[in-house]
């Protein structure tokens, strides 16, 4: 276990969600670099570790990746068990390639846990199927939040014939409405938008792409959300299904 970090995804928020490869990991862990939105039951498959809290959310004052680097790296050379243990799964936005990639160039190994991410548990949960025979042949996965502010190609996105699930979206909603309806997407196409994915606080507000921003207000939607995007909201209805909270 020397000179290595273990990047374990810890999964969407409910704890019995952990994989058992991810609880292995935490059981041998003697660092755990937990991120911000993890729920911290998750710790009790690691309580001799030391906890370090390296927390990342949107809109809110930040630990700076570099120095997350460069204590991975501290902690690992001193010969660690060290888990880097991330929200959702550690590569789909979640820098877990761009970390792999760095403690890889400066010689430590590196193995990658899979997390089930907030998108997929969210919609499950909401008896939304991303993927329905007739209806819907694949799922797009995109973030509204952007490093450099760039826009996405919201054309492509609106016509590409997919179910949408948008990550940290809740201050974007102007944007992702705008976008995709100037790309084409009919003001009517359901929406279901999800916080607190898996948790027991969870809950759904249901709208239309030309509705959702003022639906959103009225719901009083807050981050952490994922917004599901598509004909799929609609077939939910269809499917028997329970109703969750509504807008």
């Amino acid at each position: 276990m020397n000179a290595k970090v273990w990047l374990v995804g810890a999964g969407p928020g409910d704890p019995e969600l952990l994989t058992l490869k991810a609880v292995k990991a935490l059981n041998q862990a003697e660092i755990v670099m937990i991120d911000d939105l993890v729920n911290p039951a998750v710790l009790e498959h690691c309580p001799n570790a030391r906890v370090v809290s390296v927390g990342k959310r949107g809109g809110c004052r930040s630990t700076p990746q570099a120095f997350i680097h460069r204590l991975m790296l501290r902690y690992a050379r001193q010969g660690k068990c060290v888990v880097r243990l991330k929200g959702g799964d550690p590569c789909i936005f979640g820098r877990g390639s761009e970390e792999a990639d760095w403690l890889g160039a400066h010689g430590i190994e590196v193995e990658l846990v899979n997390g089930i991410t907030a998108g997929l548990a969210g919609a499950t949960n909401c008896g939304i199927p991303l993927t329905l025979r007739g209806v819907a042949r694949g799922v797009t996965l995109v973030t509204a939040h952007t490093q450099d502010d760039s826009s996405l190609n919201w054309q492509a996105l609106a016509q590409s014939g997919t179910t949408l699930v948008v990550y940290m979206g809740v201050a974007k909603l102007a944007d992702i409405q705008a976008g995709l309806l100037a790309g084409g997407m009919s003001g009517e196409m359901p929406v279901a938008m999800i916080e607190n994915a898996s948790l027991p606080a969870q809950r759904e507000c249901r709208s239309q792409l030309g509705a959702m921003q003022e639906d959103a207000t009225a719901f009083a939607l807050k981050s952490p959300a994922i917004l599901v995007i598509g004909e799929v909201a609609r077939a939910r209805a269809q499917l028997g299904m329970p109703q969750l909270l509504h807008a």
